[in-house]
């Protein structure tokens, strides 16, 4: 019996041998019979080990495999395991190496998430709750995801590039029913944190280490779920301490009460935002009552010395008029 089952191995070493030299991004890195392994590379990334040995009873009993990989999770991979030999009892008394390398290729084809499945699953567990929706999308490596606060939602895509993370992943907002100025902000914001994480900055800092991509999924989804889905349609203006967005998303707002975004993230009414920079004090540039970082705006970009002439010479102006009020009486 041992004679046949080293024979039966042989033949199938040789099998495995002339396979390999045939498939693309398979690297036959041992077999022998005491043990076979080989990589499987996809990308960079996306790729794993595949470790085999033959049992005592081999081919009438389960080969053993071992999965490891640098760049994949080690959860994915437990889940890839047992998966490997439910696949592998399928063809227990015949050739079982070829049938699962080709099993485990052809599932780092068609799961090409596997490379974010970490991220994927901290959003699920810590950002999400029971009103929102993610959809997997495998093969064509695409992440829906709706989410909502109160009654405003955003509807957004994300689409893992083939060598994720040395890419960053593309954002593409779908339907919302934010104030288009923030729906804008969310998707300038959110792409250039994504670039932030596999570009080098432009000014490195002495000292610093060389610059190496990192997975952009996570940071870009907790900018648009943290940051601005679940906290904006709670945020309080911070001159008059009313929400800032009106409760019904449909209802018309008039200029007073339209949305402004200052540089720090907070929101304000546009006429309290208006009184609120005109006012003193102006020292030192006005500052966010919110979280006291200095307010930069579009439309707010006068120093704080002319804020204060412009405030000193209407202050003249009104005791002006008062006086002639008073010599009109």
């Amino acid at each position: 019996m041992a004679k046949d089952r080293d024979k039966y191995i042989e033949d199938e070493l040789k099998e495995i041998r002339k396979q390999c030299e045939e498939l693309e991004g398979i690297q036959l890195v041992t077999c022998v019979p005491d043990i076979v392994a080989m990589i499987i590379k996809k990308t960079d990334f996306r790729q794993l080990k595949l470790r085999l040995m033959f049992p005592t009873h081999y081919p009438n009993e389960l080969i053993i495999s071992e999965l490891s990989s640098k760049t994949l999770s080690d959860k994915l991979l437990d889940g890839l395991q047992k998966v490997c030999d439910d696949e592998c009892k399928k063809f227990i008394g015949k050739f079982q190496v070829m049938k699962l390398l080709h099993f485990v290729s052809k599932f780092l084809d068609d799961h090409k998430l596997c490379i974010c499945s970490n991220e994927i699953a901290y959003v699920k567990k810590e950002m999400l709750k029971d009103c929102d929706e993610i959809k997997l999308k495998h093969k064509t490596g695409q992440i829906v995801i709706k989410v909502q606060q109160d009654k405003y939602f955003l509807n957004f895509k994300l689409t893992i590039p083939e060598d994720y993370p040395k890419f960053q992943v593309q954002l593409e907002i779908i339907d919302h029913n934010f104030p288009e100025l923030l729906k804008v902000n969310f998707e300038a914001q959110a792409v250039e944190y994504a670039r932030q994480c596999v570009e080098p900055p432009l000014r490195r800092k002495p000292g610093d280490p060389p610059f190496q991509p990192k997975p952009s999924m996570l940071p870009v989804c907790k900018y648009l779920i943290g940051d601005c889905i679940k906290n904006y349609p709670l945020q309080k203006c911070p001159v008059c301490f009313a929400h800032v967005l009106p409760e019904n998303p449909l209802e018309e707002t008039s200029r007073e009460k339209q949305v402004e975004r200052v540089y720090c993230g907070h929101l304000y009414h546009h006429s309290c935002l208006a009184v609120y920079m005109k006012t003193p004090p102006f020292i030192g540039g006005k500052k966010c009552p919110s979280c006291d970082k200095r307010i930069f705006h579009e439309k707010w970009k006068i120093t704080p010395e002319l804020a204060e002439a412009r405030w000193a010479h209407k202050q003249a102006r009104e005791r002006e008029l008062e006086e002639v009020k008073d010599f009109m009486a």
